[in-house]
């Protein structure tokens, strides 16, 4: 472990050295990021998952630097051009950008028009024109006249193209030129032409500028979506002026012919060789920065989606709506599992209302149906009427997110769980699961397919990927699974397991009957004491024997709270259910090289609340009853919704119709926001007022200020 990548991580992150060492040091133990920042935070100084991920993403870059780095220097020794001086350049380098200038001039290339004139013996002839020391230029040129160099003018050009290799290849001449990108670059696309009609809805960048670095990244992506669209042209350039006049000042040392032929040499270097290498790297430093903030947006939507409030264990009515098809009807029993299911006709072109509403409260009244979810989608609203109006007393009523339930319905994992019946029947049941757990079921679904980002088709897909699955890692562990009720697609995202060892549970557990005790895992094949240690404190054992197992104590700490329920004189289920006996607990009394205050407080706090669901109860809501289709919108209208997707220009925001509104940053709040999500939630219950329907292009502008 390098003292100074620690050194350098623990600056740009703004923690202390040993923070660093004693996380990387965990996680190359093959320690996970919820286990590391839950159960060793004496090691870590309590540091959060957020800065963790962020300290194992860094290294893992450093680490790639320095391959990169190794390997850079092994080519420019075996070419036998390896200085002192150059090889400490490449040492200090600290990032890849660096690295690569540096690597430029070394680096094997394909044939260039600068390979040809040293081919042609031109490269002595480029070092006389560079020096600039020489006056008559067009006399020394005749002396490099040969079979392959006809004339002096083309000798000169062969010199001039050597020149602006020299000129691009320089680091000083490089690092100049982004700098004025940096500050003075401006970002521009225009309309591909013939493309007007196919690119309608990239109008607003037809005819585009705006200077790079306060171009919003929402823009950017658009603007970068519509180009891989083949619709628009897009083009990152500051002015050549500037660019070239500093260049000049880094190259001319004088004037007469002899610097006039650098000035050209200068100027082709710019325009054929620095602009589009530069321009590039930019693109992409924009694209990476773009990406960030969008798979930022998409995983923070992605933590407050799987984190949603879970009906719990009810018996449940699900309906996945429809027209002409009818509406798919499944029952669920208390744990999810199908009891029934069928269709029904309360619509046209059937409306069979009156059969489909003896349907559902014969079905409601057998199977003790103690709430019923409908989807989101095509007939909800009306199916939500239809449901209401059955007046089924004590049965709660919730409508449904359905994004992503179609993926769920045709997978393998559907299949597997429901392989005699059809994907209209398992994506009711994915519905109805929903309510009941939110968490439990969308696991089972690919992240990027459930909808809740901006632009998540055209960001970096391994990154997104990476990024979304650690947000699920982290939701499934800070709720905790139950051992003997859990899928294995739920227990694979546990701390430490994965897929095989999941399935390795679900097998031990069909053949063996329920877990008795977290210490039982350790009978599961493959599954070994460091798996163990990883998994055990986000397992949940409901009724188990030690009360402990039902609870985020790790079991490396019981003999801890077994210590404290002994000098109580009284045992562990006492200290759980007894509040005066918990704050009779002095945790200073137990602190010990091992074991700190943060450890103690978090047990002493989980003792109070073993076991607790860390997420809200769920409330029941109901759009407005006048809103059925964006016809019956009008400005000024004020409606209820719920906050369906977070971007960062603005959320969106569904008020029980097929569109979905938009509540612009600008309108979110009556003071300056940054970020939507410093305000709003997903899923967030909301007032707005309708500002504009554009019934054409069916958009819909609301508002929040003054609500």
């Amino acid at each position: 472990m390098q003292a100074s990548h620690v050194n350098l991580i623990a600056r740009e992150l703004m923690v202390h050295d040993w923070q660093v060492k004693n996380t990387i040091t965990l996680l190359e133990d093959d320690a996970t990021i919820p286990f590391i920042s839950r159960y060793r935070k004496e090691a870590t100084g309590s540091l959060d998952e957020q800065q963790i991920a962020s300290i194992k993403e860094r290294w893992e870059e450093l680490v790639a630097l320095d391959k990169r780095r190794a390997s850079i220097l092994e080519s420019i020794e075996e070419q036998g051009k390896l200085t002192a001086e150059l090889k400490s350049a490449i040492e200090r380098a600290l990032t890849i950008t660096e690295l690569e200038d540096l690597y430029l001039p070394y680096k094997q290339k394909r044939k260039t028009r600068a390979s040809v004139a040293r081919e042609k013996g031109l490269e002595p002839l480029a070092k006389v024109v560079f020096d600039q020391k020489e006056r008559d230029v067009t006399k020394i040129a005749a002396t490099f006249l040969n079979e392959q160099v006809a004339s002096v003018d083309d000798a000169l050009q062969g010199a001039r193209d050597i020149i602006a290799e020299w000129v691009s290849e320089n680091v000083l001449a490089r690092n100049g030129l982004r700098r004025v990108f940096e500050n003075e670059a401006i970002i521009s696309s225009k309309i591909v032409k013939g493309k007007e009609e196919e690119g309608a809805k990239y109008q607003d960048y037809f005819h585009f500028e705006e200077a790079l670095k306060k171009c919003a990244t929402h823009r950017l992506m658009a603007m970068m979506r519509g180009e891989n669209e083949g619709v628009l042209r897009v083009s990152i350039s500051p002015s050549e002026e500037s660019s070239i006049s500093l260049l000049n000042k880094h190259f001319i040392k004088g004037f007469g012919p002899v610097a006039d032929q650098v000035k050209e040499s200068v100027e082709d270097s710019y325009k054929r060789l620095l602009k589009p290498s530069i321009e590039t790297e930019f693109y992409n430093i924009s694209k990476e920065k773009a990406d960030a903030e969008a798979i930022k947006v998409f995983a923070d939507n992605l933590r407050q989606l799987l984190m949603s409030s879970p009906l719990g264990s009810k018996r449940t009515l699900a309906l996945d709506p429809g027209f002409r098809s009818g509406c798919k009807l499944v029952c669920l029993d208390e744990r999810g599992d199908l009891v029934h299911y069928e269709a029904i006709y309360p619509h046209p072109p059937q409306q069979e209302i009156t059969k489909a509403g003896e349907t559902v409260k014969f079905l409601a009244k057998k199977f003790q149906i103690e709430a019923i979810a409908i989807g989101n989608g095509t007939a909800s609203r009306e199916t939500e009427a239809f449901v209401r109006s059955l007046n089924l007393n004590s049965v709660q009523v919730f409508v449904v997110s359905e994004a992503g339930a179609s993926v769920y319905s045709a997978s393998e994992t559907a299949r597997q769980e429901f392989p005699s019946q059809d994907v209209t029947v398992r994506g009711a049941i994915s519905i109805g699961r929903r309510l009941m757990d939110p968490l439990a079921e969308l696991v089972k679904i690919d992240p990027k397919s459930i909808g809740v980002g901006q632009y998540q088709h055209d960001v970096d897909q391994t990154k997104l990927a990476s990024s979304l699955n650690i947000v699920v890692e982290s939701c499934v562990n800070q709720v905790g699974v139950e051992l003997n009720t859990a899928s294995k697609h739920l227990l694979s995202r546990v701390s430490g397991l994965g897929n095989s060892l999941a399935e390795n549970i679900v097998a031990y557990r069909a053949q063996n009957g329920s877990f008795t005790s977290r210490q039982e895992l350790l009978k599961v094949p493959r599954l070994g004491k460091k798996a163990f240690e990883q998994c055990a404190g986000f397992i949940r054992i409901r009724g188990a024997k030690n009360p402990l197992d039902n609870s985020a104590v790790h079991p490396e700490s019981y003999p801890i709270v077994e210590r404290m329920a002994k000098d109580l004189k009284c045992s562990v289920t006492d200290i759980l259910n007894n509040e005066p006996l918990r704050k009779q607990i002095s945790i200073q009394k137990y602190v010990s090289e091992t074991v700190g205050l943060p450890t103690l407080t978090d047990i002493v706090a989980e003792l109070a609340k073993p076991g607790r669901d860390p997420r809200s109860a769920i409330e029941e809501f109901s759009f407005d009853e006048r809103l059925k289709t964006i016809e019956d919108l009008y400005e000024g209208m004020i409606v209820p919704g719920i906050v369906n997707n977070i971007t960062n220009f603005g959320a969106f925001v569904d008020i029980g119709i097929k569109e979905t509104g938009l509540v612009h940053i600008s309108n979110i709040a009556n003071k300056f926001i940054s970020n939507p999500s410093d305000v709003l939630k997903m899923h967030q219950k909301v007032t707005v007022k309708v500002l504009e329907v554009d019934k054409q292009r069916k958009r819909i502008q609301l508002t929040m200020k003054g609500l």
